[in-house]
C-alpha cells in the first residue's frame, strides 16, 4: 500500500507560484507513475499533470507552460511547482499513484487527501 501526503497549498495572488509536494510514507515512489489532479467546488475532477517512472511528463492543456512536474528520488517526493497562477487554479489538488501516466483517474490506487490552492486578489 502507497500512503501518499500533499503539501504546499495555500492563498496566493494572481501570477503568483506555489510548488506541492507530494511525499510517499511506506514506499518508494520510484516504482510508480504520480499523477496531480484538482477538484474545484461543483466541478469534476480534473487531470492536471501526471511523470512515469522514468520521468516521461504530461500535461493537461490549461497549465502547459505554467506547471512543472517533477520527482526526487532521493526525497521520495514528486512535486508541482505551479507559476502565473490564475484564479481558475483555484481547487484542492490530489497526487495518486499508478503504473502508468494518465490524465485519467481511473488507473490510480492510492490517492492522497489534498492539499488547497486558492488563488485570489
Amino acid at each position: 500500500q502507497v500512503q501518499l501526503v500533499e503539501s504546499g497549498g495555500g492563498l496566493v495572488q494572481p501570477g503568483g507560484s506555489l510548488r506541492l509536494s507530494c511525499a510517499a510514507r511506506g514506499s518508494s515512489l520510484s516504482y510508480y507513475a504520480i499523477g496531480w489532479f484538482r477538484q474545484a467546488p461543483g466541478k469534476e475532477r480534473e487531470g492536471v499533470s501526471c511523470i512515469s517512472s522514468d520521468g516521461i511528463t504530461n500535461y493537461a492543456d490549461s497549465v502547459k507552460g505554467r506547471f512543472t512536474i517533477s520527482r526526487s528520488s532521493v526525497k521520495n517526493t514528486v512535486y508541482l511547482q505551479m507559476n502565473s497562477l490564475k484564479p481558475e487554479d483555484t481547487a484542492v489538488y490530489y497526487c495518486a499513484s499508478s503504473w502508468y501516466c494518465s490524465l485519467s483517474g481511473a488507473p490510480y490506487d492510492y490517492w492522497g487527501q489534498g492539499t488547497q490552492v486558492t488563488v485570489s486578489s
